[in-house]
């Protein structure tokens, strides 16, 4: 098991950069835990299930904290590409996406 020390501020902060959905699994999961015997998390037990991760153009927008204008712009100009597409759904690694936001938060 891999140990990492989080300041409560870096999980808040986490937090609220995950997508809506990812934040109510993230709770329900606390919830479902407190209440247990053994309420010691694991990161994969927290986090584990979004290794393999594809994001919505709107989840991406939302986790890289820009508009969808500002999103479907950096794809136009190949600063992201999608990694499969299901129907009309482009669907986007959250490796990339994270990646991604290290160089634009490094551009800041």
């Amino acid at each position: 098991m891999v140990q990492m020390n989080f300041t409560a501020e870096t999980l808040f902060t986490t937090l609220q950069h995950m997508p809506t959905g990812e934040q109510e699994k993230f709770f329900s999961l606390i919830a479902r835990k407190a209440f247990s015997e053994n309420n010691n998390f694991s990161q994969e037990e927290v986090f584990g299930h979004l290794k393999g991760s594809e994001f919505t153009a709107d989840e991406a927008s939302d986790y890289l904290e820009v508009s969808i204008a500002t999103f479907r712009r950096y794809c136009k100009q190949g600063k992201i590409t999608a990694s499969s597409i299901v129907g009309t759904s482009h669907l986007y690694p959250l490796a990339n996406l994270r990646e991604l936001k290290k160089a634009l938060k490094m551009v800041k």
